[in-house]
């Protein structure tokens, strides 16, 4: 079976985020698999599209965390 096409995305991310990155992969994992941040980052992808497909005030509530200092690009 071949294997999907995936694209590739690099993003510069604060080492804070990395921080978080780094302990929610090791959370998502188990002694039978471990889950990396490559995954984490896929996965929070498909839940905020999720979210804002499902509308309600998740939108705004993205838009507010944008605008915070520690999530915007330089």
């Amino acid at each position: 079976m071949p294997k999907k096409e995936r694209k590739r995305l690099q993003v510069v991310i604060s080492e804070e985020q990395d921080a978080l990155l780094t302990k929610t992969a090791y959370e998502l994992s188990s002694p039978e698999r471990l889950i990396s941040k490559s995954e984490v980052v896929r996965l929070a992808i498909e839940k905020i599209a999720k979210d804002l497909e499902a509308g309600g005030e998740s939108t705004e509530e993205y838009r507010a965390l944008l605008e915070d200092e520690d999530i915007k690009d330089d």
